[in-house]
């Protein structure tokens, strides 16, 4: 999900004997909140610089987000893997941490979004060779949404 790479729908169930299914309920599970809370983020870094100079970009950036996240929901419905039950705190704290950077201008906003995107990089690569060592093949539609 970057560069304006489409995401593809993804709209029948998985055969759920093919997959190893605790560590693939983890990783959607654990990718969705993620995704929720970068939106959260967005919504709160809108909320406070939303129509300055940078809301464009911010705009432009919750966008994205909002992909992604709607990927998620698809995997999570394709998977049949529940949320998790953490989502309300990623609610308020996601806009919290969006809101509060935000606060601190453009440039607190900016570094709260580059250390996100950092961590969740981190994240995805180690799924990516976790996925991989397991069966590349198996998880191809996961690892091209990664």
């Amino acid at each position: 999900p970057g560069g304006g790479a489409s995401l593809r729908l993804c709209s029948t169930r998985v055969a759920q004997e093919d997959i190893n299914k605790p560590v693939i309920d983890r990783i959607i599970r654990v990718d969705h909140a993620g995704e929720f809370g970068a939106n959260r983020i967005y919504a709160g870094q809108m909320a406070v610089l939303g129509r300055s100079s940078v809301g464009p970009i911010i705009q432009q950036m919750w966008n994205q987000e909002k992909d992604h996240l709607k990927k998620f929901n698809e995997l999570m419905v394709a998977y049949r893997v529940r949320p998790t039950v953490l989502l309300p705190f990623w609610n308020v704290a996601g806009f919290v941490l969006g809101a509060g950077s935000a606060l601190l201008g453009k440039k607190g906003a900016m570094a709260c979004t580059v250390a996100v995107e950092e961590s969740i990089s981190e994240h995805y690569n180690n799924q990516i060779r976790t996925l991989i060592e397991e069966d590349p093949e198996k998880y191809k539609e996961l690892l091209q949404v990664f």
